[in-house]
């Protein structure tokens, strides 16, 4: 990884919409629209740690828990059956433990009003109380790039999540996507008084 995230950098990016640094970064990185948050008014912003493990297991998880640094988003590929839970509130209390930021999965989990009350951010395809096994000759892999829809996660990348989704941004374009977002910001907050003052969003864009 050429480029390690400040938790300063983390800090600023937290304070940005996950929609506007999508559209700031030229409208890439926008995870599955069914990956969203067990709970309302979750947010989740952090380094990416990538997880890879088979449908119907989650020891990689628990092995990336133990691997994983403080300040990463745990971020998982677990293939092609998401109907298992493979998250709940044991994991997250562990994570919470070792300061990670979140999970993000492209798979269901459990344990959504414990999350909740615990604070620890989990975004997912779903719920589902199927039970998981440990595959222990199961083929994964930790910190290494996974696909999810059509977006490839390297370790370190910005993973950034609220009530809309989720985006995942290389981390070397991170920097300067936060300026384009805030500069975004505060032009949408300059249209929006406009709109209050009258005018039609067709006068202020110049449409026919």
């Amino acid at each position: 990884m050429s480029t390690k995230l400040s938790d300063a950098t983390l800090q600023e990016a937290a304070k940005i919409a996950a929609a506007t640094m999508h559209e700031a970064t030229g409208k890439i990185g926008a995870l599955p629209s069914y990956i969203k948050p067990v709970a309302k008014s979750m947010k989740i912003c952090g380094r990416a740690f990538p997880v890879k493990g088979p449908s119907g297991c989650n020891l990689w998880l628990h092995r990336a828990i133990a691997k994983a640094e403080p300040g990463d988003v745990l971020i998982a590929d677990i293939g092609d059956d998401p109907e298992y839970g493979y998250w709940g509130d044991i994991m997250g209390t562990g994570s919470m433990a070792r300061n990670l930021a979140g999970l993000v999965i492209d798979g269901c989990v459990r344990d959504a009003v414990e999350l909740e009350e615990m604070g620890f951010p989990v975004f997912s395809a779903g719920l589902c109380i199927r039970g998981t096994a440990k595959k222990f000759d199961g083929e994964g892999s930790l910190a290494e790039p996974i696909t999810i829809g059509e977006i490839t996660i390297n370790h370190g990348d910005l993973v950034l999540g609220d009530d809309d989704g989720v985006a995942v941004i290389p981390a070397d374009q991170v920097e300067a996507s936060i300026q384009k977002a805030i500069d975004r910001e505060n032009d949408e907050d300059a249209k929006k008084e406009r709109l209050r003052g009258g005018e039609t969003s067709m006068e202020i864009y110049g449409w026919e």
